[in-house]
């Protein structure tokens, strides 16, 4: 798969990338496992914009994802490689033996014709799942639960991976795309690999409709904005002196808002700050 640059006919094209869609196998996704999304614009049950920035966009169905991995000891052939409007990565179509069809999150070096297997013997190799107990410390994996059945939650986009790098008896430390180590519980699941598309960062949108395509509208700086309407706004002439904040006041851009002491004791390693030194 490669990125595709586009000859500057128009504004509009100058800098502009896309993809050559040359992984793509198979065009049409399975009518089985898509179902239909309802737009909400941003808007919950009364009507009241409740996530700014939302609306418009392309019409899409939702593809079904198997992220729980729990058909277990029965092997699969990848049947092809989808494009999904729902999510940066690719997805694969899995045909089972015994006839089932599933969606999983396509990984680098899954083709056409192999085949993966959720078990406890499995290879490690690309697109097989295991518990993080069974498989050995360095692994690259992606798709990982964080509680045991309820399906991967972590390392699930385009290009991200994380990496087995202890295992602790009832719990094992994964370092996250992030740089964070966390401790997961041992039998939570995960699938050997990275995931798939890692050439997304790369791409340049080149305009705004581009963007609008993917249902996000425009915003306004907060520094353009009045003063009753933002706390960075107004002011003669420019001013940056303000500390970043949201529109309701709180802190953003670097603040910490985690909040979930129930689960701050399984980090390890906090992720680093990326402020300059």
């Amino acid at each position: 798969m490669g990125i595709k640059i586009y000859k500057p006919r128009s504004p509009g094209r100058r800098n502009m990338t896309g993809f050559d869609f040359s992984d793509i196998t198979k065009t049409t996704p399975e009518k089985s496992l898509t179902a239909p999304i309802k737009k909400t614009a941003g808007r919950n049950n009364r009507g009241r914009i409740t996530m700014r920035h939302h609306g418009g966009g392309h019409k899409r169905r939702y593809r079904q994802i198997d992220f729980r991995r729990d058909k277990l000891d029965i092997p699969a052939k990848v049947a092809g490689i989808e494009y999904d409007p729902n999510r940066s990565c690719r997805i694969a179509l899995l045909n089972y033996i015994d006839g089932e069809k599933r969606y999983i999150i396509a990984p680098v070096g899954l083709n056409v014709g192999d085949t993966v297997i959720s078990s406890k013997e499995a290879d490690i190799k690309p697109g097989n799942n295991k518990q993080l107990k069974d498989l050995p410390t360095g692994t690259t994996i992606h798709n990982i639960e964080l509680r045991p059945g309820k399906g991967g939650q972590l390392a699930r986009g385009a290009g991200a991976a994380a990496t087995l790098v202890a295992k602790l008896g009832k719990y094992c430390q994964v370092k996250m795309p992030s740089g964070e180590v966390r401790q997961v519980l041992s039998e939570c699941r995960a699938t050997v690999g990275q995931v798939g598309n890692t050439q997304h960062e790369n791409i340049q949108v080149g305009k705004a409709g581009r963007t609008r395509w993917k249902g996000v509208r425009p915003s306004v700086r907060g520094m353009c904005q009045n003063p009753i309407d933002h706390p960075n706004g107004g002011g003669e002439g420019r001013g940056k002196g303000n500390h970043p904040m949201t529109p309701w006041g709180k802190p953003c851009k670097g603040h910490r808002t985690r909040s979930n002491k129930r689960t701050s004791g399984m980090i390890v390693k906090r992720r680093p700050s990326g402020k300059k030194k």
